[in-house]
């Protein structure tokens, strides 16, 4: 085999071969779920995502005999200085092949580059950001990921640590059934009593979002969304244009009988987005929309049966209500009304006992670990 090299991507075709790496590298997995090519060349065109209006990256090739065998990003993200502090760079969108030479040299790469920029530290893998997907696979390799979660095969933790980065955090995937209304009745007792207190006593009326008025929704799901994950480990606030491109990017997918809004005296103060799992339909696209791929999409979505919660907060002066209790209980009653058998929730910081410990008293179970790294510069 011939010596690895590696560069930086700089025209629209680079590009499009580094959205191609895991397609090369895992066509032969069955777990593994191709992404939209089109959707990943707009996420990573630095005129399209307003991620690049506060921070800088650079994305680099691995190649050997005329073959892409690997891709990683470096970035520096100058929100994550103001609200985490220090001086650190990230890496994302890492595929390898496996083999330790061609981890190395990407890892050195992005490595390197984060030196360049004078950072003290480089933590990943993030793609771009923690409202993005992150880390790598630790636990749940037999499981498909549900939407917005990474597939990686087992060696990619083997060849992260070979080359001294150690564990940082990890996030955590609960898998939830909830497919009728007695699996309710697993809850723990706490979790039924402050539901009722949320309707009851507070006053707390839950809704659905409104499709029709979706732009304007998705700021208020936003605006509790800063505001209740501010605490968090690695949490930065996304901006306004970034909720623009992610409501643009997910409009497809949001399904209103899934969304939840929390009310007290007509303000917003708590909000539940969970997605259709469309994975179970893009696994037989490969990345394509054209020619029959939104036919396929269209048709696929009515038998989609799992949903992935994928966001559920709490504004921190309401968080003593009930109102996370009430959107456990909802979504137990839209499954039974939908047909839906289950789903997972997460991202959960390994760390976060509240959340861990309601899922817990919920019934449900972790199936899939993912870590995020770090290493000293």
């Amino acid at each position: 085999m011939g010596r690895v090299t590696i560069r930086p991507v700089r025209t629209r075709r680079e590009l499009k071969r580094f959205v191609k790496v895991p397609f090369r590298l895992h066509r032969d997995q069955p777990q593994w779920v191709a992404p939209l090519i089109f959707e990943r060349m707009e996420f990573l065109n630095r005129e399209k995502n307003p991620y690049f209006e506060h921070a800088e990256a650079e994305l680099f090739l691995a190649e050997r005999d005329g073959e892409a065998v690997g891709r990683i990003t470096a970035q520096v993200d100058h929100r994550w200085d103001e609200f985490q502090g220090g001086s650190d760079a990230m890496f994302g969108f890492f595929e390898t092949a496996n083999d330790p030479e061609v981890a190395a040299v990407l890892l050195a790469a992005a490595t390197e580059w984060a030196q360049g920029k004078g950072r003290g530290r480089i933590l990943g893998p993030m793609d771009f950001t923690t409202n993005d997907e992150i880390g790598v696979l630790i636990d749940g390799f037999d499981r498909r990921p549900m939407i917005l979660e990474p597939w990686h095969p087992p060696h990619y933790r083997e060849l992260i640590e070979a080359e001294g980065f150690g564990k940082a955090m990890d996030v955590q995937m609960w898998e939830l059934q909830f497919g009728d209304l007695k699996q309710g009745e697993s809850f723990d007792p706490s979790i039924h009593a402050a539901a009722e207190k949320a309707l009851n006593d507070e006053g707390i009326v839950i809704r659905n979002m409104r499709k029709r008025e979706m732009a304007d929704e998705v700021r208020r799901f936003m605006d509790v969304y800063n505001e209740a994950w501010g605490d968090n480990w690695g949490f930065v606030p996304i901006t306004d244009a970034e909720v623009e491109f992610q409501a643009k990017n997910l409009k497809q997918v949001i399904d209103e009988d899934w969304a939840y809004m929390a009310e007290k005296d007509g303000d917003v103060v708590g909000a539940a987005l969970t997605l259709p799992d469309i994975n179970q339909v893009t696994k037989k696209m490969n990345g394509r929309l054209l020619p029959f791929g939104w036919l396929r999409f269209l048709l696929g979505k009515r038998k989609i049966d799992r949903v992935r919660v994928f966001a559920l907060g709490v504004k921190p002066e309401y968080q003593h209500t009930g109102i996370a209790a009430r959107f456990y209980v909802r979504h137990i009653e839209t499954a039974a009304e939908v047909g839906v058998t289950g789903g997972e929730q997460g991202w959960i910081l390994e760390v976060n006992e509240p959340m861990n410990r309601a899922m817990e008293g919920m019934g449900g179970t972790i199936v899939k670990r993912y870590r995020l790294y770090e290493k000293a510069l």
